[in-house]
C-alpha cells in the first residue's frame, strides 16, 4: 500500500473505479470532475491504454456521492497527476488480474498472452481460441484493495491516435449538457434575495405584499435569508423583484479604500509564518542591493453562466439529492450534512457541468441556497439560478495580495541572497475543512454560524497565498515569509492559481528589473541562475520560438519573457510576450514553452495553456474587484470588463514532452509566468515598471508622471 498513489491509498477499492462489464464496455468512475478542462478525455484515455481497450468501449461516468472514489476537490491542476497515476494502477491491476484467469484457463504464463481491444490471446499463436474480458467479466471480482504489485505498462502516446474531446461534442451542437438545462419532474424554481452589502442584516419584510403574485409557491425566511419559489423561472425573477422592494436592511460600511489595498494588507492583523528559507545561519552576502513591492487586486471568478443548483428533498425529508456544478461532491456533501444537522449519508451529490469553473466560484452557494429553499417543499426539486450581480458581487473572491521582494547581487552577476514577503488573505476557504458548515447563507440564518476565515493550505500540497514564492532558482540564500491577514472584509477564497499569479508576477518583473538595472539580457540572466535542465529547455524553447535574439520593438511595442515551475514542483512554463502600448496595453503575441512530464492528451494541454493564458491577459489588462465603503460595485460586464474575443492575441505553443516523467497538470501552468511576461513587455515598450495589477491606462499614466 505504501507504494500507491495517494487517491488510491484513500480509495483502494478496484470496485470503486471501474467495472468490467460482460456487454464489451468498461465503465470508469472517477471523483474528479469536468469543468471544460477535458479531464474525462484524459481518464478515458489511460483506462483505455492501460487495459489495452478500445477508447470507444470507456463510459466514463459523473462524479457523485453515490458510487465514485472521494477525491475531494477537482483544483490544483492534480486531475491527471492524482487521479490519473490511481486509475493507471487500477487498470494496472484489473489486467493482471484478468491476465492471471486467463492464463489459468489456458495453460500458459500470464507473459505469453496479448491483450487487444480486451480479447485476450497467446502472443504469435492467433490460431489458439482465447477469452476476453467480456467473457471473464462474471468469474473476476473487483471487490478487492489495490496491492501495487502490478506495475502500470510502458508510456506510449502519439498525437497520432489521440480520441477527441468526450465533452464538447455536446456542446458544439448546442444540446442541454449542463446543470442550467436540467429539467426534473415537477421542478420549481428559485430566486433567492442576496443582502444588498457584505454584513447587512434584514431587518423587516412585507411577506403578505408577495400574496397573489403569479406562480409563488412559497416565500421562505429563515433570518436573514430570503428566498421564493415559483412555478416558472420567469415568474421566480418577477417575484423576487418584488421581495426586493419590500425587504429592507441594516447596512454598515465595513470595506477599505480600494485604491489603497497594498497599505490595508498591511496594517491589519495577521499569521505570519516562515514558508522557507536556505543557509539563514551564515552571515548575510555583501553585494549590490535591490527591493520593490508589488500587488494585484481582488478578482472575480466571472464565469460566463451565473451559478445554478438543484436541490430535492424525499417527501418524508429523510434523505436529500442535490445536483451541482461545484468541484467537489464529497465536501458539499459534508458540509450540507453540518449545515441540515442531518448524516451525510443521506444527501447524495452529483456533479453536472457548469458554463466555466474557475476555482471556488458561487456554484458551492447555489446549492446550498436550492437546499434551503428545497426544504420548504419535500418532494419538489428546486432550481435555483443566480444573476449576473449576484455571481460577480456575491461569490468568494480571489484575494489581493502585497509582496516585498528583496535581492542581493555579487560582483559576479549573481543573486546570492533573496526575501520574499507576502501579505494576503488565506486562499481557501471550500466546504469539507472545516468543523461548520462554509456556504455564505449559512451566517445569515436565525440560527448562524460562524462567518469563517479563509485559510492557506500546506505548502507541501501547494500552498495558497504563499504558492509559488519559494524561488525555483539556484540562489544559495533566500527566506520566504507569508502573513495570512485575518481581517476579511470581502470573502476570499480559490481561485485559479491561488498565491502563484501574485508571487510570480512579483519575483519574475523583479528578475527583470536587476537584469536591466545590471544591463544583462532577461534570458541570460534567468539562464544564469536556472536549478536544473528542464528549467533550461523551456527558456531556451521558448525564446526559440519567439526569435528572441532576433527582437526588434517599434516604438510603443514591448518584449517579456518569464518563467516559473507551478507550485515548485508541477509544470515548467517559460513565456515570452509581445505588446503594443498606444492608449491601452494590447497584447499581440504569447509564446509558452512548457514541460508537464509526460503527455496524456497533447491537445487537451494545449487547450488547457491556451485558455489559462489568455484569461491571464484579461486578469493582467483589465480585470480589478471594485468597491465602496458597503458593497462590491462591479457586478456587471460593463463594470468588470473582461478580454474580448476581438482582444485576444495569439497563443503559440510548444510541448516538452517528457514520456520518463510523472504526469502534471497544466491548467494553471501559464498564469503566473503570462502575467509576469506582460507586465515586463510593458516596461519594455513604455520604459517604466507598473507595479501592480492590472496595467491599466491610469496606472501606466501614473507611473509615467511619477518616472
Amino acid at each position: 500500500m505504501s507504494d500507491l498513489p495517494t487517491n488510491l491509498k484513500t480509495n483502494p477499492r478496484l470496485s470503486n473505479w471501474l467495472s468490467i462489464e460482460a456487454g464489451g464496455r468498461v465503465e470508469v468512475r472517477s471523483g474528479k470532475v469536468e469543468l471544460g478542462q477535458g479531464i474525462t478525455t484524459a481518464l478515458a484515455r489511460i483506462a483505455a491504454q492501460e487495459l489495452d481497450v478500445a477508447f470507444t468501449r470507456i463510459a466514463m461516468r459523473p462524479a457523485s456521492t453515490d458510487g465514485a472514489p472521494n477525491e475531494g476537490f477537482t483544483s490544483g491542476s492534480l486531475s491527471v497527476q492524482d487521479s490519473g497515476s490511481a486509475l493507471r494502477q487500477v487498470c494496472a491491476e484489473t489486467r493482471a488480474l484478468f491476465l492471471d484467469e486467463a492464463a489459468r484457463r489456458m495453460e500458459v504464463s500470464p507473459a505469453d498472452l496479448v491483450v487487444r481491444d480486451g480479447e485476450i490471446r497467446v502472443r504469435g499463436a492467433a490460431q489458439l481460441p482465447g477469452t476476453s474480458y467480456w467473457e471473464l467479466a462474471g468469474v473476476i471480482s473487483l471487490d478487492r484493495d489495490a496491492t501495487g504489485q502490478a506495475p502500470p505498462q510502458a508510456p506510449r502516446t502519439s498525437d497520432a491516435d489521440e480520441p477527441q474531446r468526450l465533452d464538447l461534442p455536446a456542446k458544439i451542437l448546442g444540446q442541454p449538457v449542463f446543470l442550467h438545462d436540467l429539467e426534473l419532474p415537477g421542478m420549481l424554481h428559485g430566486r433567492v434575495l442576496h443582502p444588498p452589502s457584505t454584513l447587512a442584516l434584514l431587518r423587516d419584510v412585507d411577506i403578505m405584499a408577495m400574496k397573489g403574485l403569479p406562480g409563488v409557491v412559497e416565500v421562505v425566511r429563515d433570518g436573514s435569508f430570503l428566498g421564493v419559489i415559483a412555478h416558472t423561472e420567469q415568474q421566480a425573477a418577477l417575484a423576487l423583484r418584488k421581495l426586493e422592494s419590500v425587504a429592507r436592511w441594516d447596512e454598515q460600511a465595513t470595506l477599505p479604500d480600494a485604491n489603497a489595498l497594498p497599505a490595508f494588507l498591511r496594517s491589519q492583523p495577521a499569521e505570519t509564518t516562515v514558508v522557507s528559507e536556505r543557509n539563514l545561519d551564515a552571515a548575510a552576502p555583501e553585494g549590490r542591493r535591490f527591493a520593490a513591492s508589488y500587488a494585484k487586486p481582488f478578482l472575480a471568478h466571472a464565469s460566463i453562466a451565473p451559478s445554478c443548483g438543484v436541490a430535492r428533498f424525499a417527501a418524508d425529508g429523510s434523505r436529500l439529492e442535490v445536483w451541482t456544478h461545484a468541484q467537489g461532491v464529497y465536501p458539499m456533501q459534508r458540509d450540507l450534512g453540518l449545515l441540515l444537522e442531518q448524516p451525510a449519508s443521506s444527501i447524495t451529490v452529483t456533479h453536472v457541468p457548469g458554463a466555466g469553473c474557475y476555482g471556488h466560484n458561487g456554484a458551492d452557494d447555489a446549492a446550498c441556497e436550492a437546499v434551503l429553499l428545497a426544504r420548504a417543499v419535500p418532494g419538489r426539486a428546486v432550481r435555483l439560478l443566480w444573476s449576473r450581480a449576484d455571481e460577480l458581487g456575491w461569490s468568494p473572491l480571489g484575494p489581493a495580495m502585497s509582496v516585498d521582494v528583496k535581492a542581493t547581487v555579487d560582483d559576479g552577476g549573481r543573486i546570492v541572497d533573496w526575501e520574499h514577503e507576502v501579505w494576503s488573505n488565506g486562499h481557501s476557504l471550500r466546504p469539507g475543512r472545516a468543523s461548520y458548515p462554509v456556504f455564505r447563507a449559512a451566517m445569515f440564518l436565525g440560527k448562524p454560524f460562524t462567518a469563517p476565515v479563509a485559510i492557506n493550505m500546506p505548502v507541501p500540497t501547494g500552498g495558497g497565498a504563499e504558492r509559488n514564492s519559494i524561488p525555483t532558482y539556484g540562489f544559495p540564500r533566500h527566506r520566504v515569509t507569508n502573513h495570512r491577514v485575518l481581517a476579511m472584509p470581502l470573502r476570499t477564497s480559490a481561485l485559479r492559481g491561488l498565491g502563484a499569479v501574485g508571487n510570480v508576477f512579483a519575483a519574475e518583473s523583479f528578475m527583470d528589473e536587476i537584469a536591466q538595472q545590471l544591463g544583462v539580457d532577461p534570458l541570460a540572466f534567468r539562464l544564469r541562475h536556472a536549478a536544473d535542465d528542464r528549467t533550461r529547455a523551456v527558456l531556451e524553447e521558448a525564446a526559440r520560438m519567439a526569435d528572441w535574439q532576433g527582437r526588434k520593438a517599434r516604438e510603443g511595442e514591448g518584449w517579456g519573457l518569464a518563467f516559473a515551475r507551478y507550485k515548485h514542483n508541477g509544470a515548467f512554463c517559460a513565456a515570452v510576450a509581445q505588446v503594443d502600448v498606444q492608449r491601452d496595453v494590447r497584447v499581440r503575441n504569447l509564446w509558452l514553452a512548457v514541460d508537464v512530464g509526460r503527455v496524456v492528451v497533447a491537445d487537451g494541454v494545449r487547450n488547457q495553456l491556451e485558455g489559462g493564458a489568455i484569461q491571464t491577459v484579461s486578469w493582467a489588462t483589465r480585470e480589478e474587484v471594485r468597491f465602496d465603503a458597503t458593497r462590491v460595485t462591479s457586478d456587471s460586464w460593463e463594470s468588470y470588463p473582461i478580454l474580448r474575443f476581438s482582444e485576444v492575441p495569439a497563443v503559440h505553443i510548444s510541448l516538452l514532452d517528457r514520456p520518463a516523467e510523472k504526469s502534471v497538470g497544466a491548467g494553471e501552468a501559464t498564469h503566473g509566468p503570462v502575467a509576469a511576461a506582460i507586465a515586463n513587455a510593458v516596461a519594455d515598450a513604455v520604459g517604466v515598471r507598473v507595479r501592480e495589477l492590472p496595467l491599466t491606462r491610469e496606472r501606466l499614466e501614473q507611473a509615467l508622471q511619477q518616472a
